[in-house]
């Protein structure tokens, strides 16, 4: 029986890397697909297929789709569509790269690394603006039905939304204190959730359980840096893109005029849907894709 890529609910890995991929033009992904089902466990590399790669195989996936372009009140977020997404999570930045560059000949064949980026767990799990990440994340069999499908001939599979935020932080630095907590809607110092917030506090524009339908996801997002540059690569598993797509357009305030505050800060420069397929034993099930 198929289940989910075992990476997907497991805690957040101190290293990762997260990779993108092109499809070569006239290429047939068929050989470098069935090399990465047998390379790839769903543990310590966790894999998404795009819109594109999928309609390449003329197979038909009712909720992939692409990444639309979100617009709101001054905030134009951008879509970013790859056919391949890979997760490589592990402890040792040797081994991630070795591991890498292992997975990248085997799918040479038919696909063009598009964009590679290096992330990290930052303390307990804080963003690098020092707050906790992902506190409100739904556990056990709750996280299982708010991020792993169910369907008839998907099941055991699950949709990420991926997006890589750039932060502005000498803008953030600048602001007191107060402003920092009321633009995320808890304390920093002890992530205590502040009754005073103002409607634009992240954790209220976000409140899972105040959509209807709630609108649960599992976050596994991780700090990044490059040079000067700094930000978090938000990652969000759901059963369906239902859920992310009902936070993030509240988050642009569509509902009520009300943007998040987060934009104060820090925007995305990316964002891309993927459908990861289930495993079966050790190897991912691609029998979705007739693989």
């Amino acid at each position: 029986m198929a289940s989910s890529q075992p990476g997907i609910l497991a805690p957040v890995p101190p290293l990762a890397r997260y990779v993108t991929y092109k499809m070569l033009p006239g290429a047939d992904p068929r050989t470098s697909l069935r090399a990465l089902r047998d390379a790839a466990d769903g543990s310590h590399t966790v894999v998404g297929f795009g819109l594109s790669l999928v309609s390449t195989l003329e197979i038909h996936i009712d909720e992939l789709r692409v990444f639309p372009e979100f617009s709101g009140f001054g905030l134009d977020i951008p879509s970013t569509p790859a056919a391949l997404w890979l997760w490589l999570r592990g402890k040792d930045c040797g081994e991630i790269y070795n591991r890498h560059r292992v997975l990248d000949a085997a799918l040479s064949g038919a696909f063009r690394q598009d964009q590679v980026l290096d992330a990290f767990i930052h303390g307990s799990g804080r963003d690098l603006t020092g707050y906790e990440d992902g506190t409100e994340n739904p556990k056990g069999k709750s996280a299982v039905s708010a991020a792993i499908s169910q369907r008839k001939g998907i099941a055991g599979s699950s949709f990420v939304a991926v997006q890589q935020w750039l932060h502005d932080m000498p803008r953030y630095e600048a602001m007191p204190t107060k402003e920092q907590d009321h633009c995320i809607g808890r304390r920093r110092s002890d992530n205590k959730e502040l009754d005073d917030a103002p409607e634009s506090a992240h954790v209220k524009r976000t409140a899972q359980e105040s959509f209807d339908p709630e609108a649960f996801v599992v976050r596994r997002s991780m700090p990044w840096i490059e040079g000067k540059d700094c930000g978090l690569l938000f990652t969000a598993f759901g059963a369906s893109f239902d859920a992310f797509e009902a936070q993030f357009r509240r988050m642009l305030g569509v509902e009520d005029g009300i943007a998040d505050a987060l934009f104060k800060f820090t925007r995305p420069l990316t964002g891309a849907y993927f459908w990861c397929p289930p495993v079966k034993g050790k190897k991912l099930d691609l029998s979705a894709l007739r693989i």
